[in-house]
């Protein structure tokens, strides 16, 4: 068995795009995968499959969500190995142990397309950084997320790709789920 993540994309609790996280789970049960389990309430399933395609578990996830939830979602699938990699390659290391709420980690749906992150990285007007390592950008927000002109809509543009953030608190905390 393989352990993974599956990170729902633009999902509330409440208002539009509702998925509650028992829900969650039980579409995790539903489609056959193994000890299915969330953290918090932002869309973050670990589980247990055997070896399988992101790809597939993805569209797996995304086709449960619409036929019983009624909500159109991208889902973004990541292995054990593969989220323990990002945690291990973040090039913000002083930032995750000074001010982990302001350091991001994107998980796009593909790479970014070519010179995508020089066009997001010239795009920046305050002095939020970042750093492409494969499917993965990781975000510096020093003066805070909310104030930022470094929005999704900037990021997905430029970058010519979709993706779901989680704060760096949040991806320790999945990794922990991950062992």
């Amino acid at each position: 068995m393989t352990q993974y993540v599956a990170l729902l994309r633009a999902i509330n609790v409440g208002g539009n795009n509702r998925v509650t996280m028992g829900a969650l789970r039980e579409l995790g049960i539903g489609l056959g995968w193994t000890s299915p389990r969330t953290l918090l309430t932002s869309g973050n399933l670990v589980f247990e499959v055997k070896e399988t395609r992101a790809e597939q578990l993805e569209a797996d996830l995304e086709a449960a969500v619409a036929a019983k939830l009624s909500v159109y979602i991208d889902v973004i699938v990541r292995t054990a190995a593969e989220w323990h990699a990002a945690i291990a390659g973040n090039p913000f290391a002083g930032m995750a142990a000074a001010d982990p709420g302001h350091l991001v980690l994107l998980c796009l749906k593909e790479p970014p397309a070519a010179g995508g992150v020089a066009t997001l990285a010239a795009a920046i007007k305050g002095r939020e950084s970042v750093h492409a390592v494969g499917h993965d950008l990781y975000i510096t927000y020093p003066d805070g997320i909310g104030s930022s002109k470094l929005t999704a809509s900037v990021i997905e543009t430029r970058l010519g790709t979709r993706g779901t953030a989680r704060n760096w608190n949040t991806v320790l905390k999945i990794g922990e789920m991950m062992m």
